[in-house]
């Protein structure tokens, strides 16, 4: 496998890779920042599999039940042919709670012949940092550690245990199944119990979908990227995961290698924006949910990112005896990014915030409590817009004035000042607006550079950031403001290439970036498209589109030359940015159908 040919399911508590021969090559139990149950992805040899194998005459093919997270990829050679249906198991129970256990159902459909099949099946349980021992008794295959911290996990089969164990050819006549269980199952399992749960899940993925706006054009890429999104979702505490893996490289046997399974507050604000756009208000409302849980005082300062259950400290550990995607080390779990400073996170959180109020009714108590976080963050940016930090980038090297982090800034208090006054708070409001006057004064004054005639990346340079792009879309600037055109044309010149976007092109630390990132991409069609290049923008779309992989997936970033998906997947920054910029290049279709509702 050349390419990251991955499929994802999940469940809202954790995720897996499928590989497109049908290989489980990535799967963390119970949740979706736990020890690694297989991780082949990271170490072809340690890392574990349960994969399938047939022999040469078998084409595999492999796609989503239409509307749904349940992945299907079939094995033919045109008179021997199966399916294998995978998912994991999410639909509302009686009592109006989900039902999302940890665990992964591989329903095995005979479609004509004698087909001839041997299974591997290798858990290598936490991360394969000690080995697994795997035994069978009469009801299940269990696999579990000897050595460091114990964990198991349970395999439910129809098939026979000793050829599964062993390799040996297997001639499926009929329909069959496995289960793969972090608990010991208390109720029986067979095909009727897992066709099922299949029912069950395909419903409440057509549901969720079915309750999606959508519109006329690009639709297909639409729901997929809204249906990754809803699986990045955390259901116990309302957390969004920036993506479902860790240590998946930025660059090819380079150390940009970094784990991903958190919540950024500036990634999920963007997933939250999206959902909103899209009908999706009770995601929203989990997030803000989460976000109460976590600022438990006033005084209480935001991190850039938390984990899924709100943790504080994400200290970062390298896993040495793993090789690495394509050899391409350290492997991490952890990111030592949370104690970074970054200015951005306040200005895209507001938005969000105010968002959230002229969407959709807020009870009295939430309204108080996220009126007290508005106020916490005004008081945050007031003592900090000024000073260096990191930037959206996370740059590890020394902090700078970065012109975005400023812009953000001004977004954080341009929002507070909107959210006063729709509590009629006009005081607050006008003393509030000053604040922001002097940041927009302080950026026009020192992040333009009227040499190069562009905002530049911070204070006193004159290096291009696909980030500033963004200024518009957060209304610091007007699309028509020569300014803003000229920035946009100054980082198209410097950082487009054969249709892709870098982020930036100078040094950060770690040397020049040499790869595209996907999210910028569609920023600079979102920019064009503004400015009045649509035709530009919608061709530079469509290129973007053909570097998806074979399921419609995207990574974090895209190698320039080869068209390879490289960084962590699949990436909640790319499909967020997929679903917003289609929404604008559908903004010419007849008001009439602009919007539609997927019918039952």
């Amino acid at each position: 496998m050349n390419n990251l040919n991955y499929g994802i399911i999940g469940n809202c508590r954790t995720a897996a890779l499928i590989s497109e021969a049908g290989s489980i090559d990535w799967l963390c139990m119970p949740d979706f920042d736990s020890p690694s149950v297989f991780a082949k992805i990271l170490d072809n040899d340690k890392g574990g599999e349960f994969s399938i194998h047939v022999n040469d005459s078998y084409k595999i093919s492999q796609h989503y039940l239409d509307r749904t997270n349940i992945l299907i990829t079939k094995f033919s050679n045109n008179v021997d042919a199966f399916e294998v249906i995978d998912f994991m198991p999410r639909y509302k129970t009686e009592d109006g709670l989900y039902y999302n256990a940890p665990e992964i159902y591989r329903y095995i459909r005979y479609i004509s012949g004698s087909p001839t099949v041997r299974f591997r099946y290798k858990p290598a349980l936490n991360y394969a940092i000690t080995p697994t021992t795997t035994v069978k008794n009469s009801k299940f295959i269990k696999s579990y550690n000897l050595k460091g911290a114990y964990d198991s996990i349970y395999l439910y089969t129809e098939f026979d245990f000793e050829d599964l164990l062993n390799e040996n050819d297997i001639v499926i006549k009929k329909n069959g199944f496995f289960l793969i269980s972090y608990n010991q199952k208390l109720i029986k399992i067979d095909i009727q119990r897992v066709y099922l749960e299949y029912q069950r899940t395909k419903v409440y993925w057509m549901n969720w979908v079915n309750r999606t706006t959508i519109f006329p054009l690009y639709q297909y890429e639409i729901i997929r990227s809204a249906l990754v999104l809803k699986l990045l979702t955390y259901n116990r505490t309302g957390a969004i995961l920036a993506a479902a893996t860790t240590s998946l490289p930025e660059i090819i046997g380079e150390s940009r290698n970094w784990d991903y399974r958190y919540c950024w507050i500036r990634d999920t604000s963007m997933v939250i924006e999206t959902l909103l756009r899209m009908n999706h208000v009770g995601t929203a409302q989990d997030f803000f949910r989460f976000l109460l849980n976590i600022i438990t005082d006033k005084d209480e300062d935001l991190q850039i990112m938390y984990g899924i259950r709100g943790e504080k400290k994400l200290p970062e550990k390298v896993l040495d005896h793993l090789s690495g995607y394509k050899n391409s080390k350290p492997v991490r779990i952890g990111n030592a990014a949370y104690l970074q400073k970054q200015h951005d996170i306040y200005g895209i959180l507001m938005d969000v915030i105010l968002k959230s109020f002229q969407t959709f009714p807020q009870t009295l108590d939430t309204c108080e409590e996220l009126w007290t976080i508005v106020r916490g963050i005004v008081r945050i940016v007031e003592n900090s817009w000024f000073k260096p930090d990191r930037g959206i980038w996370e740059i590890r090297r020394e902090q700078k004035h970065f012109v975005i982090s400023k812009v953000l800034s001004w977004v954080a208090i341009d929002r507070a000042v909107k959210l006063a006054e729709l509590f009629n708070n006009h005081d607050l409001a006008m003393q509030w607006r000053k604040v922001g006057d002097k940041i927009k004064n302080d950026v026009i004054m020192n992040g333009w550079n009227n040499k190069i005639k562009s905002f530049t990346q911070s204070y006193g340079d004159n290096y291009m950031d696909a980030a500033n792009l963004l200024m518009e879309k957060y209304g610091f600037i007007e699309a028509n403001n020569p300014m803003y055109i000229s920035t946009v044309m100054n980082i198209k010149k410097e950082l487009l290439r054969n249709g892709l976007m870098f982020r930036y092109y100078n040094h950060d630390g770690f040397g020049i970036p040499k790869n595209s990132f996907t999210i910028c991409t569609f920023w600079m069609i979102e920019a064009l498209y503004k400015i009045g290049h649509k035709e530009e923008a919608r061709e530079l779309f469509f290129n973007l589109l053909k570097y998806s992989n074979h399921l419609g997936l995207y990574s974090e970033g895209i190698d320039m030359e080869t068209g390879e998906l490289l960084g962590n997947f699949p990436q909640a920054y790319s499909h967020l940015a997929l679903v917003q910029t289609a929404i604008l290049l559908n903004e010419n279709i007849e008001k009439e159908t602009q919007v539609q509702f997927i019918k039952p």
